[in-house]
């Protein structure tokens, strides 16, 4: 069951074209709602304005070989390695969704357009599917019951829900859907199937068409801001306060 590739049973009753053009659509949404909340928030025109006055009160030029260093120190840090976070658990629990859903979504992409139904799927694929919808689950429902701040700092019950929580539980309720409808499918019949497939289409759809109401955009918005920063930082524009070294223990 875990080691076959699931989205091959469905052309039972979809064929898999369908399953591609839903892939294409959602990465459509994604953009045009990552484009929308920008426009909509002004988070273009703020870095655009920000890079122009950081260029402005400029003390020290930096030159293609430093931005290319500072643009990797970033990927580095605040993407690959989630440097941002200072606190473990959430450093620790966000690493666990973000490597997890890419995983996920990786082997969710190249099981539907290399290998439908009829062609054997490689049981790595699976598998790595698998292990990346259980990464997001653990990291998901750690964050979710006890590391979000209105939780762990303010006390209040996880069920207290907020816009802001539009994006961690459509996430949870797509991935668990995916891997409940995974077993349904190798135990149970075809209408019971369809319907926790349904189940599963309609919160990855909420997932990614959610984008301009949740915190999806916010993936692509603090790279740039940190990138930003580095580089008013070391051109001299920076209004900020460098941190101490002892802010920096304590951290």
């Amino acid at each position: 069951m875990f080691t076959s590739n699931p989205f091959a049973d469905l052309a039972v009753f979809l064929p898999p074209l369908v399953m591609q053009v839903y892939i294409v659509l959602m990465i459509f949404a994604v953009v045009v709602g990552t484009l929308f909340d920008m426009l909509h928030k002004g988070s273009a025109k703020f870095f655009v304005r920000q890079r122009k006055k950081s260029k402005a009160a400029a003390t020290r030029p930096l030159g293609v070989v430093d931005t290319a260093s500072l643009a990797a120190r970033t990927i580095a840090v605040e993407i690959v390695t989630s440097g941002e976070f200072h606190n473990t658990k959430r450093r620790i629990s966000h690493l666990l969704m973000f490597y997890g859903f890419l995983t996920y979504l990786i082997t969710t992409v190249v099981m539907i357009f290399a290998y439908p139904a009829g062609t054997p799927t490689p049981v790595l694929l699976p598998v790595l599917w698998n292990l990346g919808a259980l990464m997001v689950l653990v990291g998901g429902y750690w964050f979710f019951f006890r590391l979000r701040v209105n939780v762990a700092k303010e006390g209040h019950s996880p069920f207290r829900l907020m816009r802001a929580d539009l994006f961690i539980l459509s996430l949870l309720a797509s991935v668990s859907f995916a891997l409940i409808w995974e077993v349904v499918q190798a135990t149970a019949g075809l209408m019971a199937t369809q319907i926790v497939f349904g189940i599963y289409i309609f919160f990855t759809t909420l997932l990614f068409v959610g984008v301009p109401w949740s915190k999806f955009a916010h993936m692509f918005y603090k790279p740039a801001a940190a990138f930003q920063r580095r580089v008013e930082e070391a051109n001299g524009s920076s209004s900020l306060p460098r941190p101490s070294r002892v802010n920096n223990i304590v951290r």
